[in-house]
């Protein structure tokens, strides 16, 4: 009874894809869809609207932005750190520490 009733149901679908009748009235139902999505889509920007792909657009923009300013800080970071130990050897050098004396100079 089950494999009739499968039979049935792929004849039925089969005969409406056959039909150009119901075939039409589904080219007609997708392209009014889409149309009426074109509709609201162009509507939303003119009034200034951005669309989801605008909005994920974006959204990728300032996840890039974001990740460029973190390389920028960790960045600056090392270059503080590089500055800091150089100051502190030249301090060091400032005060004796590292210089070369009179005799051993000459």
């Amino acid at each position: 009874m089950r494999a009739k009733g499968e039979e049935a149901l792929g004849d039925l679908a089969q005969a409406l894809l056959d039909n150009p009748v119901f075939s039409q009235a589904v080219s007609r139902a997708l392209g009014a869809g889409e149309r009426a999505a074109q509709a609201q889509r162009n509507a939303m920007s003119a009034v200034g609207v951005p669309s989801a792909a605008d909005v994920e657009r974006l959204e990728r923009r300032l996840r890039s932005l974001s990740g460029r300013l973190e390389e920028i800080e960790d960045r600056l970071d090392e270059l503080t750190d590089e500055l800091a130990a150089a100051r502190s050897r030249d301090s060091g050098h400032q005060r004796g520490g590292g210089g070369a004396t009179e005799h051993e100079r000459s």
